[in-house]
């Protein structure tokens, strides 16, 4: 058993692939093209917005967020110290100061009724994570956002496809930032990201951004400092191909969880908060302390593999020493770092696996 079975998806759709490959060879247009902008205008179909530009990976597609907001040395980036270091190193390599809040500990995402005791004159932006395929409280944080005039920034690196209100992530802040790595809902064959938006002067700073600061009219004329984060078009025909699936693949990620949710017993199960539709990019469950260890091992005797997203919270990071965070700083982050465990959950996933993962986490309760 496999914790994701990326060659078995593969397997599945791989003359369509194949084909799309084979275009991209045929054509000999490897950045750039016409499968890059094909891709980009279908995503911002699937996403509900206007425009999509991709990069190429979600960490470029934070860094790039901010930087085409102006935030820079001195200001402070709101976020949550539950997550993958991407998001406070993206506002670190800015010059900016990751000002962390604690999570609201049945969805594990950011405690938005925290967020306004963090606001200072220095703060620029609130940048939430949709944890786990789940959006944060959109609604509360973009009242707080527009009252003390913030921007916002959403993590939507492992929420594609997931809703809040109706509304689809990435399309609620001023920008949203997506991951394509292979082991995401939507993924490349390698690295790969991309940034939503409404706002027709902020797609353009980030399309000038990551291609050198380059003149569309004229490749050698640069009229802004940038960098190189473009997504190969190899990929965006992948990526293409997939998207058109995204939506069947979801809906059976759903499926799994629920059939999880009407089994399994003993520990705390992924809460849905009332108007979400969770994508369930992970099915994260609750595990006492003191038992998780010996629950990983007790799996893996049978071939069953699990996965711990987080074991550490950012503010405890050593790379994030410098911030003064100390323990105790985050309780809820830090406790549901000690519990936290994924069980398997993918597309493709048998129901004949599911009732073995079930069965062996009941036996190891009984014992």
């Amino acid at each position: 058993m496999k914790f994701l079975d990326l060659i078995y998806q593969h397997k599945l759709i791989k003359k369509e692939i194949d084909n799309a490959v084979k275009r991209v060879l045929d054509k000999g247009v490897f950045i750039g093209g016409k499968e890059v902008e094909k891709f980009e205008k279908e995503m911002a179909k699937f996403c509900g917005v206007k425009y999509v530009i991709s990069v190429n990976s979600g960490t470029d597609a934070l860094f790039l967020s901010l930087k085409a907001l102006g935030v820079k040395e001195g200001d402070e980036v709101i976020t949550s110290p539950f997550t993958f270091i991407a998001t406070a190193e993206a506002i670190a390599n800015v010059g900016a100061k990751p000002v962390f809040v604690d999570i609201d500990s049945l969805t594990f995402n950011i405690d938005s009724s925290k967020i306004e005791q963090k606001i200072t004159k220095r703060t620029k932006a609130i940048l939430p994570i949709h944890l786990f395929g789940q959006m944060a409280d959109m609604k509360r944080i973009m009242t707080i956002a527009k009252k003390y005039k913030l921007y916002v920034i959403e993590d939507t690196a492992q929420a594609i496809g997931a809703r809040y209100n109706n509304n689809k992530a990435g399309s609620i802040g001023n920008l949203g930032c997506f991951s394509f790595f292979p082991s995401k809902n939507l993924a490349a064959f390698g690295d790969g990201g991309a940034i939503t938006t409404n706002d027709k002067k902020l797609a353009d700073k980030i399309h000038l951004l990551k291609n050198h600061g380059s003149s569309k009219k004229d490749k050698y004329l640069n009229l802004i400092l940038g960098t190189n984060s473009r997504l190969d078009s190899i990929q965006a025909a992948i990526l293409r191909v997939k998207l058109k699936y995204l939506n069947q693949w979801n809906k059976k990620r759903q499926e799994n969880a629920k059939y999880y949710k009407n089994r399994l017993c003993n520990i705390q199960l992924p809460y849905i908060a009332p108007g979400n539709n969770h994508v369930f990019h992970q099915y994260a469950v609750i595990v006492d302390s003191k038992l998780r260890s010996r629950l990983i091992e007790y799996l893996e005797d049978y071939k069953i593999p699990t996965m711990i997203y987080y074991s550490m919270p950012l503010h405890l990071q050593p790379a994030l020493k410098y911030l003064g965070y100390k323990k105790n700083d985050f309780p809820k982050a830090e406790k549901i770092c000690k519990e936290v465990l994924s069980l398997p959950i993918y597309p493709e996933m048998s129901q004949k696996e599911q009732d073995f993962i079930i069965r062996k986490i009941k036996e190891f309760y009984k014992k």
